[in-house]
């Protein structure tokens, strides 16, 4: 089977730190692939939170998750603080890609790289939306 790639951006738009609980381990003694998708959820929060948004309100819409990839460079530990570098990118009529690099931050150590596409979604109608303008034309700038 062919290995899955994500091609990263060169230039993130947002940081974010979140620490490694616990409860991120899993039975290996190291971060879990699990609690690396609730980080990356976490950051996708933070990310639109910054910019005055919520995963149920961006421009009066939505978003749904439609995919995501993880990509794992190296282990993670508890009492770790991992950095996560955000960005959107790939835009298409109904949605776009935001980006993931998660980093120890400490020694700079590459834990992850993640990708999840979404698309906007009107949860009042029950369906797919265009990306809304105003979106796209405060992130498009920054996509390569």
């Amino acid at each position: 089977m062919a290995r899955v790639k994500i091609e990263m951006p060169r230039h993130f738009t947002f940081t974010t730190e979140v620490p490694v609980r616990i409860s991120d381990i899993n039975y290996g003694g190291h971060l879990g692939n699990d609690a690396v998708l609730s980080m990356v959820h976490e950051a996708r929060v933070r990310f639109l939170k910054n910019h005055q948004y919520s995963e149920l309100d961006i421009e009066g819409y939505g978003l749904v998750l439609t995919d995501s990839v993880i990509i794992y460079k190296a282990e993670g530990f508890h009492g770790e603080e991992i950095q996560i570098d955000v960005t959107v990118s790939d835009f298409n009529k109904y949605g776009c890609d935001f980006f993931y690099l998660l980093s120890n931050r400490k020694t700079a150590v590459e834990i992850a790289h993640a990708k999840t596409g979404i698309v906007f979604y009107d949860y009042d109608e029950r369906k797919v939306v265009s990306v809304p303008d105003a979106f796209r034309n405060r992130f498009v700038k920054y996509a390569e």
